[in-house]
């Protein structure tokens, strides 16, 4: 795990608000770095070629590659081309989720009720970037949720419990690829994810 690695001449800085989606061109050799700044707050992400949209993070290509289903320090994430996008190279938290998903109308009316149906998700804070990029819902793929704790059970389903994720934690990955980098600061407030009170995150990109 690496610590203290402010960042050096950053020349993109951005506070993402709670609740909003965001996104941003990543350069290859580009070093993006997400801070959770108020702690336990779940950062659904996701990533396309931007030289070819139709390639894109792959969950399970990155996880069967690293035989591991949780992102961390050293980690790799592979492509649905089997190309690497991306690597992890700084981390204060580690065991991050790619296997949970992201939060949407359906799967909120499932796991809280039909009352929480029209509560806003990171399925829609997706669809409205991913419109700006040219690409549509049929785009969505599984993505990762950075400094949320998704623990296997011993019968082997997944639980969403309390975020371990300090203030000013954060994790920083570099771009081997051009790369779209889509967010979704998640806007549950159904589970812990988010220790029930979402709260703003922060993007900085510098160079490599």
């Amino acid at each position: 795990m690496s610590i203290n690695r402010e960042p050096n001449a950053v020349p993109y800085d951005f506070l993402i608000p709670a609740l909003q989606p965001w996104s941003h061109i990543v350069r290859q050799g580009e070093v993006l770095r997400i801070v959770d700044l108020e702690g336990c707050q779940a950062v659904d992400t996701l990533f396309y070629s931007l030289a070819n949209t139709q390639e894109r993070y792959s969950a399970q290509d990155t996880v069967r590659m690293q035989g591991s289903p949780y992102i961390g320090l050293g980690t790799k994430l592979i492509s649905n081309e089997g190309n690497v996008m991306l690597t992890v190279i700084a981390d204060t938290v580690g065991g991050h989720d790619t296997s949970a998903g992201a939060c949407s109308a359906e799967a909120n009316t499932v796991r809280f009720g039909h009352e929480t149906k029209y509560m806003h998700s990171c399925r829609d804070n997706f669809v409205i970037e991913l419109a700006k990029h040219g690409l549509t819902k049929r785009d969505l793929v599984s993505n990762i949720n950075f400094f949320m704790n998704v623990p296997v059970e011993p019968d082997g389903t997944l639980a969403i419990v309390d975020g371990v994720s300090k203030p000013g934690d954060y994790v920083e990955l570099r771009a081997e690829m051009d790369v779209i980098c889509i967010i979704s600061n998640c806007p549950q407030v159904n589970n812990p994810c988010n220790d029930f009170n979402p709260t703003p995150v922060r993007a900085l990109i510098r160079n490599g």
